[in-house]
């Protein structure tokens, strides 16, 4: 999906591998991220290729871990200590078991079904949002998330992180917390 994704709205390869580089910005900030040296393009375009185009600084590393959450009635949540985040809405969806199965290569199903899901229950508009979580398992996906719910075009989606647009301190902030790159 990434190359014909790649082909069809013009994403560089420069592009692709800003994704890895903000993320580890963002990494850096994080005391429990893998990966918190900075990176550049330089250094993502010449790391070991693993399966074109990707490259290993691409590519999230193999790593088990756990993680709760607690959900309860904002009247109860009123008496934890921190404060709590209130979920507005959501929205569901997978994509095919196999990338063969897609309806498309240039886009996710799963993204486009989803997002207009929660925005909706939610009651919120594109500009409402101040930052942004999206799977980043492969550096493509955070671009097939910004184009398919709906924040930009898809031929806007590298540009849009190549010019810091994702970073700290940055227009629409995404995957604060390093994300899986």
């Amino acid at each position: 999906p990434v190359l014909r994704f790649m082909k069809t709205y013009g994403i560089t390869h420069e592009q692709l591998a800003s994704v890895a580089v903000v993320q580890r910005e963002w990494a850096a900030k994080n005391p429990r991220a893998m990966m918190k040296d900075p990176i550049t393009v330089a250094d993502v375009l010449n790391s070991r290729m693993i399966a074109y185009p990707f490259r290993l600084l691409q590519c999230c590393l193999v790593t088990d871990g756990g993680g709760a959450l607690i959900l309860t009635s904002a009247d109860r949540a009123k008496d934890f200590p921190r404060k709590p985040v209130y979920i507005m809405g959501t929205g569901e969806s997978v994509e095919t078991p196999m990338v063969s199965q897609m309806e498309t290569f240039n886009s996710s199903r799963a993204f486009k079904t989803a997002g207009p899901l929660a925005f909706r229950e939610a009651g919120i508009a594109h500009k409402d949002v101040d930052h942004l979580m999206i799977y980043d398992a492969f550096a493509h996906l955070p671009l097939f998330g910004l184009g398919d719910l709906g924040f930009m075009p898809h031929e806007e989606t590298g540009r849009f992180i190549a010019d810091g647009n994702t970073r700290p301190g940055a227009k629409l902030p995404l995957n604060t917390n390093g994300g899986g790159l």
